[in-house]
């Protein structure tokens, strides 16, 4: 009996378009995101049987639109909002490495536990969240079809924290706005990846 699973990043916001680190600031949807979401609604079609989201409004928001042609409700689950950056939410890459040049070196580096700047401490931090968070889901519904809306850092942890990867595979891993990844669980819920970063509907 197979599982699905479709984690899905959220449509794209005005600070995603300025390079910004979002984090767990709560930043709406731009324009551009709600026409990616509609598009992905009519890719998805309403084919899958639950739908759950991060609380935060870039997510939850996206969601209700690929919902919008279903009569399922998204369930929000807190344990699958983005990565809490602490004080490098707001600041682009090149700024943080300038700021913070030792911890933004070990971030990259570090295979363990990759450090962060306040918030979730750590990816390993959000490694273990979200990895617990996606297994709950995913033995809730056995043999069914599963939409999480989530976040690129918070999705890229669930990865790492489901496949077994070291820390630095976060940063080897590109995540576009209403991406696709798609794994499918077997009977012991072995996790296989079929798909990443599936962003054809917006070609």
């Amino acid at each position: 009996m197979k599982t699905t699973l479709l984690l899905i990043r959220h449509g794209e916001t005005e600070w995603n378009a300025l390079g910004k680190f979002q984090g767990c600031t709560d930043i709406e949807l731009s324009e551009e995101g709600v026409k990616q979401a509609q598009i992905l609604k009519n890719r998805l079609n309403g084919e899958f049987d639950w739908i759950y989201a991060s609380p935060l409004s870039r997510a939850f928001k996206t969601a209700n639109i690929l919902a919008s042609i279903t009569n399922k409700e998204v369930i929000i689950e807190p344990e699958i909002r983005e990565i809490n950056f602490g004080e490098w939410e707001g600041l682009t890459v090149k700024q943080i490495s300038e700021k913070y040049p030792d911890v933004f070196k070990a971030w990259r580096t570090d295979k363990k536990e990759s450090c962060i700047c306040g918030g979730d401490s750590s990816i390993r931090n959000a490694v273990s969240r979200a990895k617990k968070c996606i297994q709950e889901i995913v033995s809730k519904h056995k043999g069914e079809k599963i939409v999480i809306v989530a976040h690129g850092g918070i999705i890229k942890a669930g990865l790492i924290g489901i496949f077994d990867w070291d820390m630095t595979m976060y940063h080897k891993v590109a995540l576009g706005n209403t991406c696709i990844n798609k794994i499918t669980f077997n009977d012991d819920l072995m996790p296989m990846l079929v798909s990443l970063n599936d962003t054809t509907h917006l070609d």
